[in-house]
């Protein structure tokens, strides 16, 4: 299972996803994270997660999209089908 999440700020590290991710959802691990530049207005990262199941994925995107962090407001979306 992957989530996309865009608009993140530029400096944020791998450990700081992890930490948001793990406050909104605790079931679920991410096991990878691959960061998009993109032109570097709106960075965002795929991460791909273990455990929970779609109903828990789903609910956090619902839950970070819209979300301001770190002075930007996130979007997000999940991506439930195999790479």
């Amino acid at each position: 299972m992957r989530l996309w999440l865009s608009n993140i700020a530029p400096d944020t590290g791998d450990d700081e996803l992890k930490a948001l991710l793990k406050k909104y959802a605790p079931d679920l691990e991410c096991v990878a994270i691959k960061h998009e530049d993109g032109t570097g207005s709106r960075p965002g990262a795929l991460l791909e997660f273990t455990g929970g199941g779609p109903t828990l994925l789903g609910n956090l995107a619902l839950r970070l999209n819209g979300m301001y962090w770190k002075g930007r407001e996130l979007t997000c979306s999940t991506m439930l089908a195999p790479p």
